[in-house]
């Protein structure tokens, strides 16, 4: 039985929430953002027809567009409407997988027997704009790897099918750059060598792809020819990741205690944005030797950053201490976790917080995590080998 994969994408989905809330914002340019020195978020096709793009800093996109409306941006309400959008995809398909906030991959396979696959499709997305008022896309394909190259070129607001005798036809005049993970570094590398459309990548033997790019290089060949077997796995939404550290020997000393928890929130952030999950909700919890348990909660905008959390944590831990006690156990969970990342999503940080978090991010992915940690990390695995 032939696949019927169907990738959906709702359309500039911060924008078009925002445009829900203020119809003003219609017809012009906007960004998602925040402040001079934030980084864009999301923006309009108005906004984007100047040269705007996300993850560029505010600055240099206000100088493209200087007549933009720039608004800061609300996590909340987005996560409030891509969910209302996951349970009428729920309800309607038979196996769904949320990619994102605002990606869904819907397997339809043996559908057609019943109803035309691209017909019940249609209708879907007609259903989803009708009762939420946001705008999607979507294609019909194969498999997840072509349906979603699909829907980028059906965009905005559009619909298509690729069908299996016209995969290959479709993905060949398309430029690498369309394919799914393929990163700058190794577009650059490709390019070097003049291969920039998916035709000649998938015409080279996939030998020479694996000596250049390593394991990636079979993956990247299979994509460029169309071949995806991966599942449409069915979507499980997380509410929360934590924790716990129990010491050997109750302790009373406060500097380790605050170096372990700075280490334990660095951890659980790496986690975060390894997972793509932001979080709005932060809980510390401490027991002390009497085996007394007691916890403390805050409510913060939605963000997957170290210094962000690590500052809440503390201040939950410096009100939370209030016996001189030796403490048995610390233990952090966050909590209401939302799709997203770090590079769209921290509102208000600068470009070059942005790069800092996805350079060590990618020196802990590369070497392992406690190769690079922030110097209270440091200190407190130093004062635990004394």
């Amino acid at each position: 039985m032939e696949r019927h994969i169907v990738h959906m994408d709702l359309d500039s989905f911060f924008v078009s929430c925002e445009r829900l809330n203020n119809s003003k914002l219609e017809g012009i340019p906007v960004i998602i953002g925040g402040g001079d020195r934030g980084v864009v978020a999301s923006c309009s096709y108005e906004a984007r027809y100047y040269g705007v793009r996300s993850a560029m800093p505010v600055k240099m996109a206000l100088r493209l567009c200087p007549e933009a409306k720039v608004i800061k941006g609300d996590m909340e309400m987005y996560s409030k409407l891509s969910h209302t959008v996951t349970e009428i995809i729920d309800e309607k398909a038979p196996v769904v997988e949320k990619a994102s906030i605002d990606e869904h991959y819907l397997d339809i396979s043996g559908l057609d027997r019943f109803f035309g696959a691209y017909k019940w499709t249609e209708e879907l997305g007609e259903y989803i704009t009708k009762h939420t008022g946001l705008p999607i896309s979507f294609a019909l394909s194969v498999n997840k790897t072509v349906a979603k190259i699909a829907t980028g070129e059906a965009k905005p607001t559009g619909k298509k099918e690729v069908k299996s005798e016209m995969v290959r036809p479709f993905l060949n005049p398309l430029s690498i750059k369309k394919i799914p993970m393929l990163g700058d570094a190794t577009f650059q590398l490709l390019s070097r060598i003049g291969v920039r459309q998916i035709y000649t990548l998938a015409d080279m033997p996939v030998e020479v792809l694996q000596q250049m790019i390593g394991k990636n290089g079979v993956a990247l060949w299979k994509k460029a020819n169309g071949i995806d077997t991966s599942p449409v796995e069915p979507y499980t939404e997380r509410k929360s990741i934590s924790t716990e550290r129990t010491f050997a020997a109750d302790t009373i000393d406060i500097l380790k205690l605050k170096g372990i928890i700075n280490g334990m929130v660095e951890k659980l952030c790496f986690q975060l944005r390894s997972e793509q999950w932001l979080t709005s909700t932060v809980v510390v919890k401490i027991r002390y030797a009497n085996f007394d348990t007691e916890t403390k909660q805050c409510r913060v905008s939605y963000t997957s950053a170290d210094h962000t959390l690590s500052k809440c944590v503390m201040e939950l831990f410096d009100k939370l201490y209030n016996r001189r006690m030796r403490i048995r156990l610390v233990g952090i969970r966050f909590t209401d976790l939302v799709h997203g990342n770090l590079q769209i999503n921290l509102f208000e940080d600068t470009q070059e917080m942005v790069d800092l978090y996805q350079a060590m991010d990618r020196i802990k992915n590369r070497f392992g995590y406690e190769k690079v940690m922030r110097a209270a990390g440091f200190k407190a695995l130093e004062r635990e080998n004394l």
